[in-house]
């Protein structure tokens, strides 16, 4: 049995959609995993190459990055960017030997708090296949 406990997986929701969806998650109780712990950003757009690359230095094991609807985005094309930076960020994974599955974009609106909890679960347990960040393992040693 895998201890799910000590899985970390962090999800950058902005504060127009995402973390809409995730705040109304809570409020009609639906449940999802406890791995996952939101980081409230005012845009996808904001999203840093390092920002990210610390995230996994510093040992998180998975990192969701959620934004507006296509087309939708506050801030114009702030969730467009992000996503192209993510393609960025799983080439860098890619190179440094992690996986790149363990970051991934999602598109969301405010009003989507069944499908935020059911990507909050898949990509708990794309995670947890994949399994602990080599990162921390190298650093505790």
């Amino acid at each position: 049995m895998v201890d799910t406990d000590s899985y970390q997986i962090v999800a950058y929701c902005c504060e127009h959609c995402a973390y809409g969806a995730a705040d109304l998650a809570g409020g009609l109780r639906l449940q999802y995993p406890p791995e996952v712990k939101i980081v409230l950003i005012p845009c996808t757009g904001k999203i840093d190459t390092l920002m990210v690359l610390h995230a996994f230095e510093a040992g998180i094991d998975g990192v969701m990055v959620a934004g507006c609807l296509p087309g939708d985005c506050h801030y114009l094309e702030g969730n467009e960017n992000a996503n192209r930076r993510i393609e960025r960020i799983k080439n860098l994974l890619e190179q440094i030997g992690l996986e790149p599955e363990r970051v991934n974009m999602y598109n969301l609106s405010s009003a989507m708090a069944g499908e935020f909890t059911v990507i909050v679960e898949e990509t708990t347990n794309k995670i947890i296949s994949i399994g602990k960040n080599p990162l921390l393992e190298e650093r505790l040693r």
